[in-house]
């Protein structure tokens, strides 16, 4: 079993049109989708915008389904000036960039209880998504993704994020998907295509780009799914 995560309906909605057998289950307000996709059996949900409804999901669907591993897929804001619009940035680990104890003398996106401030992704299914990413002929960089709740666009608060913690790209849900996981020992990844540049033009680029940059982190996911 394979748990798959999106925050919106289009992130995820082609795969469940696609699955086989599916059987649906409703846990905490969020749907959950299981059938046969790829080959595997997977389970599907979207969790909802936000870490709050990411850790919600990510903790139902491991205690319901016990995932061998989850996925998380879908869109986000470029951090690195190095990445355009549609390139894919495959998450080698996760912070959460607006976790800030830093008055008390803490290091700015330290987790209270864990004591880390990144939280690694699974090397070997990171390194199967970039495999595939590949073979799609889809540029993909292995890099940090940072998460907040927040929609970042403006300059400023991108120069922010980037120079705290070096990310690649920013979003709202993985680093607490990758919390849950690292607390329950379940290897994850976060598979994001960029969507827009997390600048003052973000809330233009955003709903232009937004739909093909799921797509194609959906493509990317099942080609990895296909050869495993």
């Amino acid at each position: 079993m394979i748990g798959i995560i999106g925050a919106m309906e289009l992130e995820t909605a082609s795969i469940v049109k696609e699955l086989k057998n599916a059987k649906r289950q409703e846990i905490s307000g969020i749907l959950f989708t299981q059938g046969a996709w790829c080959g595997v059996q997977v389970v599907v949900a979207v969790c909802g915008v936000g870490k709050v409804f990411a850790a919600l999901c990510t903790e139902a669907m491991i205690l319901h389904y016990r995932p061998e591993f989850i996925v998380n897929t879908g869109v986000a804001g470029a951090l690195d000036p190095g990445l355009e619009i549609l390139d894919v940035v495959i998450g080698r680990d996760v912070v959460q960039h607006d976790m800030d104890t830093s008055p008390l003398g803490d290091p700015p996106g330290l987790i209270s209880g864990i004591n880390r401030v990144a939280l690694p992704a699974d090397g070997k299914v990171c390194a199967r998504f970039e495999k595939a990413a590949a073979e799609c002929g889809v540029r993909a960089v292995a890099g940090r993704i940072a998460s907040g709740d927040q929609f970042i666009a403006s300059a400023e608060k991108r120069g922010s994020i980037r120079s705290l913690f070096g990310a690649s790209c920013c979003e709202m849900e993985g680093a607490a998907i990758g919390q849950v996981c690292h607390v329950n020992q379940v290897p994850f990844a976060i598979l994001r295509t960029i969507s827009d540049h997390a600048s003052g033009e973000a809330g233009i680029d955003y709903p232009e780009f937004v739909a093909r940059a799921a797509a194609q982190s959906v493509r990317i996911l099942k080609k990895g799914l296909e050869e495993q």
